[in-house]
């Protein structure tokens, strides 16, 4: 079936008032409610886009459904791939935010320094066994605050990636199949951090 994201976007405050060894169960809990169909709670009969609890008071956790993809986390390491391989043919101020923007998010520009294999600085627990990684992402209220700046310079120039895409990604296997699926998830991206640093809050993806 493949690995799939569940991406949350969480009060850090509230989190810090919950054991450190507790936060993912945490995390999982407030986004699958026991009792409660996890697959129309809070979405006014919408599948995809921020979907809140009802069982939060007041609200601390909600999850993010991506309406280019099926979940599954393929989509974004496809796209983390292609920007690995597109990235040295950018301007590099271009390719600065850029880097800025994905770094943590679906690529990783050091993987030596994943903040899911330490537990985000020690935020949340490290993975028990680092070829397997208990998180997928963590990215927290500052980085999430530095990638929405980073996102409002890169998104009105993202068709200057159209040339590099096509030079490194179309028609290769495990990339992006267009341009527009990659610059569409982009812009997925660039909502969810925006949403998450206008809250002050972090992101994490859970598998």
């Amino acid at each position: 079936m493949g690995l799939h994201l569940t991406l949350c976007m969480a009060d850090w405050g509230h989190l810090r008032e919950i054991h450190v060894k507790d936060r993912i169960r945490a995390l999982n809990e407030a986004i699958s409610p026991t009792g409660l169909d996890h697959d129309g709670y809070g979405t006014l009969g919408l599948a995809e886009g921020w979907v809140w609890s009802p069982n939060q008071d007041p609200a601390w956790c909600a999850e993010y459904r991506f309406f280019c993809t099926s979940g599954s986390y393929k989509t974004q390491s496809r796209a983390g791939d292609g920007w690995d391989d597109m990235r040295v043919l950018v301007h590099a101020s271009l390719r600065d935010a850029m880097d800025r923007f994905l770094n943590g998010l679906i690529w990783d520009e050091d993987p030596a320094n994943d903040p899911t294999l330490t537990g985000g600085g020690g935020f949340f627990p490290p993975a028990a066994d680092r070829r397997w990684s208990n998180l997928l992402l963590v990215c927290s209220p500052e980085a999430a605050t530095d990638k929405a700046d980073a996102w409002g310079r890169a998104a009105p120039r993202l068709q200057e990636l159209r040339s590099a895409f096509a030079a490194e990604c179309e028609g290769w296997a495990g990339r992006p199949d267009t341009f527009e699926e990659f610059t569409t998830l982009l812009h997925e991206w660039g909502d969810v951090v925006t949403e998450a640093a206008g809250r002050g809050w972090g992101l994490v993806g859970l598998p």
